[in-house]
């Protein structure tokens, strides 16, 4: 099971991580996050080199805010502290992987 991070764990959870750090903004109403929940589960266990955080907005409204989230669900990657992409919605598996793959090169894309 991935972990719940809220606002007093966001810094030391996200910001401060060496790691890419993949943050899953999403609501327990919501359905396509639902669907996106054991697909996140399944990358995390397939891919060392990165950690994967969910942050429920309903219970953290200000890490919402603070990021933009206006839509759920909402991905965003971190490295070294940066939002450096994001991409709402859901996504399957494949189009997730890719954007970890690419923020590892460096790359930073926005899947809107």
């Amino acid at each position: 099971m991935l972990k719940h991070v809220n606002e007093k764990e966001f810094e030391i959870e996200v910001l401060n991580e060496d790691k890419l750090v993949v943050v899953d903004f999403f609501a327990t109403w919501c359905g396509p996050c639902k669907m996106l929940a054991p697909v996140l589960e399944e990358i995390q266990g397939e891919m060392d080199n990165v950690k994967i955080v969910k942050v429920d907005i309903d219970e953290n409204p200000n890490l919402a805010a603070q990021y933009g989230v206006s839509n759920i669900p909402t991905i965003k990657l971190f490295k070294n502290g940066d939002a450096i992409t994001t991409k709402v919605g859901f996504a399957p598996k494949d189009s997730l992987v890719g954007m970890i793959e690419n923020a590892h090169k460096g790359k930073s894309n926005s899947i809107l």
